[in-house]
């Protein structure tokens, strides 16, 4: 079972916003996920970007593979960095 960090699309039609969800890569985008470790929504400004970042570690550590969007949220969170320098 391969898994992957994502976002599921929330919120009404022309106002997005986003959980960031760990799903098995095979179900669809807004469908079934493991766990929510948190949310993004893109409406203010600036962006709201609220992960939870020990859960957001031990996903990456269980080998969880972070979409491109995913991945570049974690990283404006400091998350990638702080797991790159653990697994050193």
């Amino acid at each position: 079972m391969a898994t992957k960090i994502r976002l599921k699309r929330m919120g009404a039609k022309k106002n997005p916003f986003y959980r960031v969800v760990v799903a098995d890569s095979r179900s669809p985008r807004d469908g079934r996920f493991i766990e929510e470790i948190g949310y993004y929504d893109p409406s203010t400004n600036p962006a709201t970007i609220k992960i939870d970042e020990e859960k957001a570690l031990k996903w990456l550590a269980t080998g969880a593979k972070p979409s491109d969007t995913a991945k570049s949220l974690l990283q404006k969170q400091g998350i990638i960095s702080k797991f790159a320098e653990s697994r050193k």
